[in-house]
């Protein structure tokens, strides 16, 4: 039993420390360069388990609660940044230059971005590392069967296409088109062929489909209704040279952000399948599965994760790193910012979202 509970929480936890370790790093870093004063540098949530003072006067502590962190600047009342309005009043002049809300409000956005930007930062090196440093195995994107009554068929795919890309994204091999189409269930795509020497464009719409994940779970995925036969003698390998890759990992992360922004778009429209939604429960999951069946995996983990938490990051919720951008671009742009009850007001709403929502993902993993 224990064993089988360490199995599921050491992987989740590496996955996540990773993640949020670089995110509040990048806040810390750049708030350092801009001269801010730092009281806490928390991996988690809660009671401290582990902590040291480095020579700047920063804790640095490890806290029992491990879904999250913070960076809390000299001057925050608490771990979400508000301010400590009679603190920061009451500053001595040393003291003043150096808090957060004393900075411009250029200063704060900086900080305030850098966050999602380490994210975004660290998939790419983990994404440009897999590239060049290791082999990608395809078969040829070479359209062998199309069958009946399927969006294929309507698409007018046929026996010998080579489908070139979906949706503006190169395809190198057949796998490249079951993950784009299995991305996109009843959503439109325009795939390009080549056929008989010249490339055309067609458009299908997949049909979704209910499958089991490893996990057990039923989850909706698009299929065209295509098949390909793998030959041994046909299967290539493809590994970019470090030039090339700096492009295919740019690509391959806005792919990354053009699902997730389309999967969250379907719950405006109706679309949206509240069992595909997961929290703390189904990240342990995964990581558990990946960790099992191979621990180097858990790397690429680390990048699609690490990407979506940067994504969501920058919505403007308050609470949440956007939330705290749109208030200073607010600010910047009308030269002064808002007041403090319409701050503490729109904090309070960005509470009940992110709690609301993080009450809805883990009822709904247990489930």
């Amino acid at each position: 039993m224990l064993l089988t509970f360490l199995s599921y929480v050491v992987p989740f936890l590496a996955v996540l420390t990773v993640i949020v370790f670089v995110h509040e790093m990048g806040h810390y870093l750049v708030a350092r360069w801009n001269g801010i004063a730092i009281q806490t540098f928390s991996v988690g949530f809660g009671p401290e388990l582990l902590g040291f003072n480095d020579r700047h006067g920063t804790r640095w502590r490890l806290s029992m609660i491990p879904l999250g962190g913070y960076v809390r600047f000299v001057g925050d009342m608490n771990a979400a940044s508000a301010p400590d309005n009679e603190l920061i009043a009451n500053a001595d002049q040393d003291l003043a230059p150096r808090l957060f809300a004393n900075k411009s409000v250029w200063q704060r956005i900086a900080v305030v971005v850098a966050g999602p930007a380490a994210n975004f930062i660290l998939t790419f090196v983990i994404l440009y590392a897999f590239l060049v440093f290791t082999d990608r195995y395809y078969s040829p994107a070479v359209v062998q069967q199309v069958l009946p009554d399927t969006p294929a068929a309507a698409a007018d795919l046929r026996p010998g296409d080579r489908i070139v890309s979906i949706d503006g994204y190169t395809v190198r091999g057949f796998s490249d088109v079951s993950r784009f189409i299995a991305t996109a269930p009843e959503r439109k795509v325009t795939i390009v062929v080549e056929r008989n020497g010249s490339d055309i464009t067609l458009t299908a719409v997949p049909k979704r489909v209910v499958e089991t994940d490893a996990s057990g779970r039923q989850v909706r995925a698009g299929r065209l209704g295509l098949s390909s036969t793998v030959d041994k003698e046909d299967v290539f390998t493809f590994r970019p040279n470090p030039v090339e890759a700096v492009g295919v990992a740019l690509e391959e992360m806005r792919f990354i952000v053009d699902r997730t922004m389309a999967f969250l778009g379907d719950f405006f429209v109706g679309r949206g399948d509240v069992e595909q939604l997961g929290g703390p429960v189904k990240v342990a999951q995964i990581s558990e599965q990946v960790a099992r069946n191979n621990p180097f995996d858990l790397i690429g983990l680390i990048a699609l994760l690490s990407l979506n938490i940067g994504i969501i990051n920058l919505f403007p919720i308050p609470m949440l790193d956007g939330g705290h951008l749109a208030y200073y671009l607010i600010e910047a742009a009308r030269g002064r910012p808002l007041s403090q009850k319409v701050q503490e007001i729109g904090f309070r709403f960005g509470m009940a979202i992110v709690f609301t929502l993080m009450v809805f993902t883990l009822v709904n993993d247990l489930l």
